[in-house]
């Protein structure tokens, strides 16, 4: 089975995880997707008891959405462990006829983490079991024999798989091994720390996960860059539209058409996430500005210039 793929160049926006935002997270997400918005994006802290959690909030939403997509903005996979993540991620998959895809981290906090219950980690070990959970979650997706997966981190045995297709997978990768297991089998990288296509993050990082693609016999483009992406949309140009360390801060409509069109041309960008410049989810009126105003022109921008 295999269903709705996430367009080649995609727009979304950060939606409310607070409880006291549930409001606020149903409006917009419907709202977006009347707009044409093609995801949605919602952070994974269970440590965090003010905050809903992300697995739970996603099949409530995809079950009240119709086109777009969602995923969790990374998914905190320490508490999450693959064979159960696998299940969860081919249901949802199955639930929403495609809509979504499966953002993947290695686990950032591993103090909250630990606080959980869960063994923590060393950092390499920590990689180690991204990579063999993102392996694992694909073996048990797609039908097929049963499936026996001796690991170092998990283990299943006769595990029949699911029928659906695994959705793309895309990580939240930040350091060196990270950024490799990346190249070798992810669909899709979120670059951490709101890098962009100017940033030195990002020039440093890019490379490692196209030199890992290429060695696993991939081509790295198949790899898609999709940016978590602040900024304000103004009613009028601003002067400057980066700040005294080049990162972005935001600007009129036009000004957001022109940078990210460029950054689709000249940098490979796939999509952009929208969040405010405090990292925090915009209001009703800018996210009907950045799916109404500046996504359209963006889309047809670069396919004017692609011929």
């Amino acid at each position: 089975m295999s269903g709705h793929t996430v367009p080649p160049l995609a727009f979304g926006f950060g939606a409310p995880t607070g409880l006291h935002e549930l409001p606020d997270l149903l409006r917009m997400t419907q709202q977006a997707d009347r707009d044409g918005l093609d995801l949605f994006s919602l952070s994974d802290h269970p440590y965090l008891g003010g905050r809903v959690d992300a697995y739970a909030t996603l099949g409530f939403v995809l079950g009240r959405t119709e086109r777009i997509a969602g995923f969790a903005n990374v998914t905190n996979l320490p508490t999450r462990p693959a064979p159960m993540l696998a299940r969860m991620v081919t249901s949802l998959s199955a639930l929403s006829e495609g809509r979504f895809v499966l953002g993947m981290g290695a686990g950032g906090l591993w103090d909250r983490i630990a606080d959980m219950g869960v063994e923590r980690l060393s950092p390499g070990d920590a990689v180690r079991a991204f990579e063999e959970a993102i392996v694992l979650v694909r073996e048990l997706s797609g039908g097929g024999p049963p499936v026996t997966h001796e690991g170092r981190f998990y283990r299943v045995e006769r595990i029949e798989p699911s029928p659906v297709a695994a959705p793309e997978v895309w990580t939240g990768a930040v350091g060196p091994k990270s950024l490799a297991v990346t190249g070798r089998v992810a669909d899709g990288w979120l670059p951490g720390h709101a890098a962009d296509w100017l940033s030195p993050r990002y020039r440093e990082s890019r490379p490692r996960i196209d030199e890992a693609a290429a060695a696993a016999g991939r081509d790295p483009r198949d790899v898609r860059t999709v940016f978590n992406f602040p900024g304000r949309i103004t009613d009028r140009p601003l002067a400057a539209t980066r700040d005294e360390q080049s990162r972005w801060v935001g600007g009129s409509v036009d000004q957001w058409v022109e940078e990210l069109t460029g950054a689709v041309l000249e940098h490979g960008a796939s999509g952009f996430v929208l969040f405010t410049t405090d990292h925090g989810h915009a209001d009703l009126t800018t996210l009907g500005r950045w799916a109404t105003e500046i996504a359209p022109a963006v889309r047809e921008a670069v396919a004017k210039e692609r011929g």
